[in-house]
């Protein structure tokens, strides 16, 4: 898994070459909104990339993290269907849904039934590389979301340019990411941490979540601000210290939700001495998010180490399909 995250910036650059070669057809189907469906690791970059077109993008886009599709799915939704292994239940009877529905389909896919299904009927699908863990290619799914918004005509091309400019940024600051992460790993050991961001950001607070269970082993949550303020904030009452606060931050969140920030900070800080701002670099939010999710990466490979746990170990959700299979 450690090798797999430093090829981070190696494997946005491979994705950007995947998605400028695909062999996408044009749709005559009139679309009015948008179904991204997928779990996990294929999931996460649907929330993140429909969080980051939200000021450019004109049609509605839900995200879909289970059985089934929303009622309005129709002739005039376009269901993106992402699942890395191709083969996710959960993705596949979603999949079917969208067929039964005659909605466009366009599919993210490694291999398997997704793929199989995709060539069968023709649909417009994008094939990524194989690998065994799916978090570790979040790089990949999440840039080929971006490549068929473009191509349905629902965003511009401009994503291009700032993925490029987040490989260069990351690039040129690896070591000090590395050193932070380091940092904030050191503080969460024996915590359990609580990520916060503002509202757009929050996909890039669930994938840092994802990580910390899924590489480290442990329990964390997340929330985002200004809803926090409105609830979980009155919750820090029962705050002890062995909770520890990581909050995302940019210099371009909204002026009043910044202030919300530093009054919760004064909250926090009554009932716990663990908390850790991390601030993005980058000139735009696709950069800023791709940082945070790479920091984000290190935290929770470095967060392994000092727990001695392996980040590719998955038994218990091995276990949980392999319970499932017996279903009739």
């Amino acid at each position: 898994m450690k090798t797999l995250i430093s090829q981070f910036t190696e494997q946005l650059t491979d994705a950007l070459k995947i998605g400028e070669n695909a062999s996408l057809e044009k749709t005559k189907k009139e679309i009015q909104n948008i179904v991204i469906t997928g779990l996990g690791g294929s999931g996460i970059g649907g929330k993140i990339v429909a969080q980051l077109v939200q000021s450019e993008i004109k049609v509605p886009i839900t995200i879909n993290n289970g059985y089934g599709l929303p009622a309005f799915v129709s002739e005039k939704t376009l269901v993106i269907v992402s699942s890395f292994s191709g083969n996710t239940e959960e993705t596949l009877e979603a999949m079917e849904v969208a067929q039964n529905k005659g909605a466009e389909i366009a599919c993210i896919t490694s291999g398997g039934k997704v793929l199989e299904l995709a060539i069968k009927h023709n649909y417009n699908h994008i094939v990524l590389p194989a690998c065994h863990s799916p978090r570790a290619m979040l790089t990949y799914s999440l840039t080929q979301q971006f490549f068929l918004l473009n191509h349905y005509g629902f965003i511009g091309a401009t994503f291009k340019n700032s993925i490029s400019n987040a490989i260069k940024t990351i690039d040129a600051n690896i070591d000090s990411i590395k050193k932070e992460a380091l940092k904030v790993a050191e503080g969460l050991k024996g915590k359990t941490a609580i990520i916060y961001s503002e509202e757009g950001y929050e996909g890039v607070s669930v994938r840092l979540r994802q990580q910390l269970n899924e590489n480290a082993k442990v329990l964390a949550w997340h929330h985002y601000l200004p809803e926090m303020t409105h609830n979980e904030l009155v919750g820090w009452a029962g705050g002890k210290d062995e909770y520890a606060v990581i909050l995302f931050r940019n210099e371009t969140d909204y002026n009043r939700t910044q202030r919300r920030m530093e009054i919760s900070k004064e909250v926090i800080e009554k009932y716990t001495n663990t908390h850790f701002e991390i601030w993005s670099k980058g000139n735009d939010a696709i950069e800023k998010s791709l940082y945070f999710i790479m920091l984000g990466d290190w935290i929770s490979i470095y967060l392994a180490e000092i727990r001695n746990v392996d980040p590719i170990e998955i038994k218990v959700i091995n276990h949980l399909k392999g319970e499932l299979g017996k279903l009739a």
